[in-house]
C-alpha cells in the first residue's frame, strides 16, 4: 500500500483546498508520528492494516473520506495514555485538516470518529463509527500466533507499567470487550472475526489471571 497515495486520495475526496506541497508535507509529518521508535503495535503497520479494513468495509460508510482520514489520525498521538491519546489525536486532526482546507463539517466528523476509538462504542446507526471501530479492532480476530504477537507488543508499549498493574488494567479492558453482545458492529466483521476474537480474548484473560 502506498500510504502517501492513500493520504492524497483521502484529502482530495474530503475536499481539501491547500496546495499539494502543503498536503504532502502534512502526510509526511503524520507518517513520522506512526514511525516513532517507542511504538510496538500502534505503528505504521497498524495504520496500513486499519486502512485496508476500512477499504474492505467502506461500502457501509456514509462518509468514507471522513473514515479514511480518521484512520490516519486515530493513533497519531500515542503515549500509552488511554482516553487522553484519543482526544489529543482528535485535536490534532482538527488542527491539521483545518489548515489543509478540509470543510469544517467534515473536520468535525473526523474528530468525532477519532475520539470514538477511545471506547469503540459507536451509537446504533453510526455507520462511519462502526466501520472505523471494526477496522481498528480487527486484530482481536487474528489467528492465535498473530494475536499473541499483538498482545506482546502492547505490553512493550506499557513497559514502564509494573506487571501487576498492567495485568489488572489489561484484564479490565478485555472483560469489557468480552461483555459486549457483539465485538463488531458491521455484519461482515462479525462474520469474519467475532468468534475467533472471543477465543483470543478468553485465552489472554486466562493467561493474565494465571500469571
Amino acid at each position: 500500500m502506498d500510504l502517501l497515495g492513500e493520504w492524497r486520495d483521502a484529502l482530495r475526496d474530503a475536499g481539501a483546498t491547500a496546495p499539494a506541497e502543503q498536503r504532502e508535507g502534512a502526510g509526511r509529518q503524520l507518517l513520522s508520528r506512526w514511525r516513532e521508535p517507542s511504538r510496538r503495535y500502534h505503528d505504521e503497520e497498524h495504520l496500513r492494516v486499519v486502512l485496508t479494513h476500512v477499504r474492505e468495509l467502506g461500502q457501509l460508510a456514509t462518509d468514507l473520506a471522513a473514515v479514511r482520514l480518521a484512520a490516519w489520525f486515530h493513533d497519531a498521538v500515542y503515549a500509552a495514555r488511554p482516553g487522553a491519546d484519543e482526544q489529543a489525536s482528535a485535536d490534532l486532526a482538527v488542527e491539521v485538516l483545518s489548515e489543509l482546507g478540509v470543510p469544517s463539517p467534515r473536520v468535525r466528523s473526523v474528530a468525532r470518529l477519532v475520539a470514538l476509538t477511545a471506547g469503540h462504542d459507536p451509537a446504533s446507526g453510526d455507520a462511519d463509527g462502526e466501520v472505523l471501530c471494526d477496522a481498528d479492532l480487527a486484530i482481536l480476530g487474528a489467528d492465535p500466533g498473530r494475536y499473541a504477537r499483538y498482545a506482546a507488543a502492547v505490553r512493550e508499549e506499557y513497559r514502564e507499567v509494573p506487571d501487576a498493574m498492567f495485568r489488572a488494567g489489561r484484564a479490565a479492558v478485555l472483560r469489557r470487550l468480552s461483555a459486549a453482545p457483539s465485538l463488531y458492529r458491521t455484519e461482515p466483521a462479525r462474520l469474519r472475526w467475532d468468534q475467533s476474537a472471543r477465543r483470543n480474548l478468553a485465552d489472554e484473560l486466562a493467561r493474565l489471571d494465571g500469571a
